[in-house]
């Protein structure tokens, strides 16, 4: 299971660093390969084994609109493998870097059985619209038992 965030900087090859406790868990329970594709606001890398399993759930599934197939189309035309070098690096590719508004700056952040990979202005954007209403959040903290 993948939490906490963390802020990096893509290098000059457009490289991410994984951070350590994400490759920990990926060492422990699945292999050091990362399939990474577009998602509405951010990128998301699914360890390998997620991925296919994710897939075959979608393929097992009755009554896709055409509209949600146009979608799973986009995001699994995007996807691609991308194994963790030496240094805990992953290259992220352009294509999806230009759908996320990728430039910089990054937020990676663990969510259950996934990691996300944040533009950080959007990342901040994000932050604050959740976090403006104390309120809600407490509900819903307070619903899921947080």
């Amino acid at each position: 299971m993948f939490s906490g965030r963390y802020e990096y900087g893509l290098d000059e090859k457009s490289r991410v660093s994984i951070p350590a406790k994400f490759r920990e868990t990926l060492s422990a329970t699945y292999d050091m390969r990362l399939i990474l594709t577009n998602h509405a606001h951010y990128i998301v890398a699914y360890p390998y084994k997620e991925w296919v399993d994710l897939q075959e759930k979608i393929a097992s599934r009755e009554n896709m609109t055409s509209d949600e197939a146009a979608i799973l189309r986009f995001v699994r035309s995007g996807a691609v493998e991308c194994p963790i070098d030496k240094l805990g690096r992953i290259l992220i590719p352009q294509s999806l870097k230009s759908d996320a508004t990728v430039k910089k700056n990054v937020m990676v952040v663990g969510n259950y059985l996934k990691i996300e990979i944040w533009a950080k202005e959007k990342w901040d954007e994000e932050y604050r619209r959740v976090t403006e209403d104390r309120d809600r959040m407490q509900q819903v903290i307070t619903k899921y038992g947080l």
